[in-house]
């Protein structure tokens, strides 16, 4: 579904990302681990496509990533990417408006109401049923972030990247993120790209894991040289050796 042949990443003469050749299959969850800086995010923002790639190829079903985003990719981000200004319902009705053709995403009429009779149903799927009149500033940061998932559904998109969406949450409303993104994954037979800074979660949540890291360093330029995937392992392999030998 995703090929990257000799992918890199530079801007001016900072390399970012360098070498990277991998192949993703239809439905596979991969997350992306690293230290800070790294380019896990940038190679987000190149999926999504609002980053070009700088040398390579980088393509979607054997055709090039359009250098915008479009329906076929929907994102969450750590920081809650909802309006603040509507409801919990007007929210995930207006991601239905703004994936229709046209400027202003409004709907009226027939559309309105079968796209109502959609939102409720996706906001039942992610446990915010009985909140549909609230604002985002009435949420708690894992209802928000729920309300950010139920947006980029609501495309139905293909692919799902998720920049570490749970990364401001508590370790209780994590692992009910965790359970909700899983069942999400796996009803909706989506393709996922996390990224996350912690090596437990991409174990537990992936079914591969791919480490981004600087293989070459030159401490006379040390923007010379970018990272690359330097390991990717299958999440069936999280040995105690396998996550020691990653985190030296």
């Amino acid at each position: 579904m995703i090929a990257a042949k000799n992918v890199w990443k530079y801007y001016g003469d900072q390399t970012v990302l360098e070498r990277i050749n991998v192949t993703v299959a239809e439905g596979e969850f991969v997350t992306l681990v690293g230290t800070s800086g790294c380019g896990k995010t940038t190679f987000l923002k190149m999926l999504l496509g609002v980053t070009p790639i700088s040398r390579g190829s980088l393509t979607l079903a054997g055709e090039p990533i359009p250098n915008e985003p479009g329906e076929d990719r929907g994102i969450v981000f750590q920081q809650y990417s909802v309006f603040p200004h509507m409801t919990v319902l007007e929210n995930v009705v207006a991601a239905i408006g703004f994936s229709q053709r046209g400027v202003t995403g409004y709907l009226f009429g027939q559309d309105k109401a079968a796209a109502v009779t959609l939102s409720m149903a996706m906001l039942e799927k992610v446990g915010l049923d009985t909140a549909t009149d609230k604002y985002p500033h009435e949420l708690s940061g894992g209802m928000r972030q729920r309300l950010a998932i139920a947006q980029a559904l609501m495309a139905k998109p293909r692919i799902l990247l998720l920049d570490e969406p749970f990364g401001a949450l508590d370790p209780g409303i994590r692992a009910d993120m965790h359970a909700l993104v899983l069942d999400l994954w796996r009803e909706h037979k989506l393709t996922v790209f996390m990224v996350t800074h912690d090596l437990k979660e991409g174990f537990h949540l992936g079914t591969r894991l791919w480490v981004f890291d600087k293989p070459r360093i030159d401490p006379q330029a040390p923007e010379a040289y970018g990272a690359t995937i330097t390991y990717d392992l299958s999440t069936s392999r999280r040995s105690d050796a396998d996550m020691q030998a990653i985190t030296q």
